[in-house]
């Protein structure tokens, strides 16, 4: 047999090695058993797969991203098996890995019950200790259709060969290239097991599947349209390791506590009423204490930096959309019009740059004026789909912090500069500590402007970036046409990462809605725009917050900053003049004055998460002292009225925790 000369990389070495033709992937990471496939040539490969002569050869750990989805893509096939041996009707969807997880739909008659999911779990677990073996397979369109004659959904995959999305989950079947089915194999005979379209790659056999669990199912339409049919999806988690898996749904518990929406209900802090409308919320007076005082804060800090607030309406004409091509670009995301004025569209406004845009054109300008920084909270309408719209986090209708910074070229590093210290320090300020950047760049087949623009802006957030010390990580091609961007992201009190700010360039509107300002010169020149958003929205911001004190503000932003708890009814009057006393500091304090027993008070507050709990006997009346009880269930006695007072407006006016 003749030799083949392969170049294995590992991390950042590379070793040449001769072996001999036919030798594949496995046989290259024999031994090597947290490897369960390759990348050759750029391209993940399964370990089955037979090496060429002078290809590069890297090993894929379980436990790296790209390994984690082999890991979770393969689970769903097997799920996808246990489904059709117990439900032989079911019809296949597609089944992809996703965040942490992975889901399959089928079409089936009826939904699935938690009785059925055990079900298929237990068959999974048969399936995976038979170890049957992933095998690919290449076929035409024409043996495809036929060999999968029975499954309609499949068929319309096949359909759409070199055009399927990211986005529905399409592209893990079919893609532009060759079209291919993974049988599962008996492994002590060969015999097909089981079959789906897929482009693979996956693990070498079931049994490399160490630790899954079934988690729901919800139903989900075809491919993510309305239009059609609704299937049943099952939702599924795969792990290296029975302890990560553990971690995992320990991990889940947690975040479940901590759902905005569970603690929205629960603390009375708003609400999202059915007969409003999905993704509508509406603030309770206590969350509508905890919006203000946000906005109230971020509106002074702006203020500080030289912003100005300005106010638009929430619908315009259509014809401003026009110019700014969000009825190009964006009119699915966006309300249907409205005909008023004799037949004039008008729409719910999906963003505030183009009303700024005019603020900014409404006059002549000179670069004396710049750089000139409008700031509003501003209401705008995004028709998310329903099965996408998900508490505050994810709405139809919300505020966004929105900020436009027009500049002169010349200011545009300092501004940027200025504009990411600001939004870091801000968010700071409401108690968010871990930051990364990550840095958007020009996508090569969608863009607008030169390359030598782009170069130089993207070159000027990176410096900006960089000068903040914080881990910067790139996302190649993911700008949006219009100009690169910086994104700030945070992680919360349990490890999870949120996409907070977005510091963005803007190389398209103003040429526009050509907007110009007067040069030192006398010249006519194109003013650099800066979109920024610091928290998003008020809303999703809102719920960050909400999730990552788990309902327990500091607090400054706490709804009842300290509620007084009599011992008995004689001691009502005490406490209702201590919190009158603490309300003229500008403190929100309450009294319980209920017929509950004192015990049932601290539990009630304590549900509420109420910061301090002020609570007074005869002994304090006769002294002039206050007890305080924290939500940990410590407490400490006799403190003076006045000195009381005092420290709970420290706390406050230190941001500080208790």
């Amino acid at each position: 047999m003749s030799d083949v000369r392969v170049i294995i990389q590992r991390d950042s070495e590379r070793e040449e090695r001769t072996v001999t033709t036919g030798t594949t992937a496995a046989d290259l990471f024999a031994g090597e058993r947290s490897i369960i496939a390759a990348r050759v040539a750029g391209e993940l490969r399964d370990l089955s797969y037979v090496l060429a002569d002078g290809e590069e050869v890297e090993g894929v750990e379980i436990s790296s991203e790209d390994g984690l989805n082999i890991l979770r893509h393969s689970t769903a096939h097997v799920m996808a098996q246990a489904v059709q041996e117990l439900f032989p009707e079911a019809k296949l969807g597609i089944g992809p890995p996703v965040k942490d997880g992975f889901y399959y739909d089928f079409d089936v008659e009826k939904p699935f019950t938690p009785e059925d999911l055990k079900a298929v779990e237990k068959k999974m677990q048969e399936i995976q200790k038979r170890g049957q073996r992933f095998s690919r397979r290449v076929v035409t369109d024409e043996a495809a259709r036929e060999e999968l004659a029975a499954e309609p959904y499949k068929l319309e995959l096949i359909g759409i060969k070199g055009s399927a999305s990211t986005d529905d989950g399409a592209d893990v079947e079919v893609g532009g290239g060759e079209l291919t089915i993974y049988d599962n194999l008996d492994a002590k005979t060969g015999d097909l097991c089981w079959k789906d379209l897929c482009r693979g790659p996956h693990l070498p056999t079931t049994r490399n599947i160490p630790a899954f669990k079934l988690m729901r199912n919800a139903a989900a339409y075809w491919r993510g349209s309305e239009k059609n049919p609704m299937l049943q999806r099952i939702y599924g988690t795969a792990w290296p390791s029975k302890e990560e898996l553990k971690a995992h749904l320990d991990f889940l518990v947690e975040a479940e506590k901590r759902d905005h929406r569970k603690l929205g209900s629960e603390l009375d802090l708003f609400s999202i009423p059915e007969q409003i409308g999905s993704g509508l919320a509406v603030f309770h007076p206590k969350g509508g204490v905890i919006r203000r005082v946000m906005e109230d804060y971020s509106r002074r800090r702006h203020e500080e930096e030289g912003y100005e607030f300005v106010y638009t309406p929430h619908a315009t004409k259509g014809k401003l959309f026009e110019t700014s091509g969000h009825l190009d670009w964006y009119a699915d995301g966006m309300y249907p019009p409205m005909q008023l004025d004799e037949g004039v569209d008008y729409y719910l406004k999906p963003m505030n740059c183009p009303m700024h845009n005019l603020i900014f054109d409404a006059r002549g300008r000179s670069y004396r004026e710049l750089p000139l920084r409008l700031f509003e909270f501003g209401t705008v309408y995004r028709y998310e789909k329903s099965g996408v719209v998900h508490g505050l986090t994810r709405a139809r209708g919300f505020t966004q912090d929105d900020a436009h910074i027009y500049c002169t070229k010349e200011q545009m590093a300092e501004e940027l500069d200025k504009t990411l210290t600001f939004v870091l320090n801000l968010l700071r300020d409401y108690g968010l500590t871990d930051f990364y950047l990550e840095l958007s760049t020009k996508d090569p087949e969608k863009f607008v402007g030169s390359d030598e623009v782009w170069e130089e802006a993207t070159e000027t957030l990176r410096q900006v970036a960089e000068k903040q010390g914080l881990p910067l990580v790139p996302d190649p091609g993911g700008a949006a046409f219009y100009g690169p961007k910086i994104s700030v992201q945070t992680k919360d009190a349990i490890g999870r990462t949120w996409q907070m700010s977005t510091v963005q360039l803007d190389f398209n509107l103003p040429e526009r809605f050509d907007l110009e300002y007067t040069g030192p010169d006398g010249s006519k020149q194109r003013p650099v725009m800066i979109h920024r958003a610091l928290f998003g929205s008020i809303e999703r911001f809102f719920a960050v917050l909400l999730e990552h004190y788990a309902g327990a503000f500091p607090a400054w932003l706490a709804p009842v900053q300290a509620i007084g708890i009599p011992i008995g009814d004689g001691h009502v009057e005490y406490l209702e003049k201590f919190a009158a006393a603490a309300r003229k500091q500008g403190l929100r304090v309450d009294v319980d004055s209920s017929s509950d027993r004192m015990q049932k008070k601290i539990r009630n507050a304590q549900k509420q998460k109420v910061p301090f709990m002020v609570i007074a006997g005869d002994e304090d009346m006769s002294a002039g002292s206050v007890s305080f009880r924290y939500r940990d269930g410590s407490q400490e006695n006799g403190i003076p009225f006045d000195e009381a007072i005092a420290k709970i407006a420290k706390v406050v006016e230190e941001r500080s925790q208790v």
